[in-house]
């Protein structure tokens, strides 16, 4: 067995040497499994980063359907607020032709009535003078009053039919407009939504392709530094 040489100064002067000699061993042995390691991390880290592209693709996706559902559910709120507008508005067209109707049929109740007092004031004034009120004079004047007095009615009556048909078919353009208006509101908001819903399937695409090829990439930058267990 070989003795240690003391020094002087009483140290072992192949102790440093030796030391040193166990640390770049370590150091070596370190780097070593580092080396080896290297490659399977460059893979782990190439699937988790092609991971987080699929999760990113599909977190895309959701946000444009959500954007899609978004689109659909303010279109509907809008035909339907259009929609019940309408109605509101052609109720009040419906309510304004009936009241002018009515003030026509007024107005030929009126003319009849004015024409009976002024053929019940002929009657009288007849009676009065001894004359017969369903002869002569007094039965024209009385039968002048009733021609003129239709005629008038007649035209009251044609103008209350007016307002009640003008009414309707005002009425029924607002409510068909409305009813043309929600259908182009719900087909853009459609079309918009199927665009959307497309971005979404396309982001989903995109993302698989650039994880598939990070995938591919991570293998071959493994295949180049990884070493083989079974060669020296």
């Amino acid at each position: 067995m070989a003795l240690d040489v003391i020094g002087t100064d009483g140290t072992n002067p192949n102790l440093f040497g030796d030391i040193m000699e166990v640390g770049g061993d370590i150091f070596s042995a370190a780097q070593g499994g580092i080396n080896a390691i290297a490659p399977y991390a460059g893979l782990a880290l190439s699937y988790a980063s092609a991971e987080r592209q699929k999760a990113a693709a599909y977190y895309q996706q959701g946000l444009y359907e959500v954007q899609a559902i978004d689109t659909l559910r303010l279109a509907q709120i809008r035909t339907d607020q259009d929609t019940k507008y309408a109605a509101i508005q052609a109720g009040r067209k419906l309510k304004a032709a009936e009241m002018s109707a009515l003030n026509f049929t007024i107005q030929g109740n009126t003319l009849l009535r004015t024409m009976e007092r002024a053929n019940a004031t002929v009657r009288a004034r007849a009676a009065a003078n001894g004359v017969a009120y369903a002869e002569g004079s007094a039965a024209s004047v009385q039968q002048a009053n009733v021609r003129a007095t239709y005629r008038d009615v007649g035209i009251t009556d044609l103008n209350a039919l007016t307002a009640r048909v003008l009414g309707y078919e005002d009425a029924s353009s607002m409510f068909l407009a409305a009813e043309q208006q929600a259908e182009l509101t719900r087909t853009a908001a459609e079309t918009q939504a199927r665009q959307l819903r497309l971005a979404g399937d396309f982001a989903v695409k995109s993302g698989g392709l650039l994880s598939g090829a990070t995938l591919i990439q991570g293998g071959l930058e493994f295949a180049k530094t990884v070493r083989n267990p079974f060669t020296s």
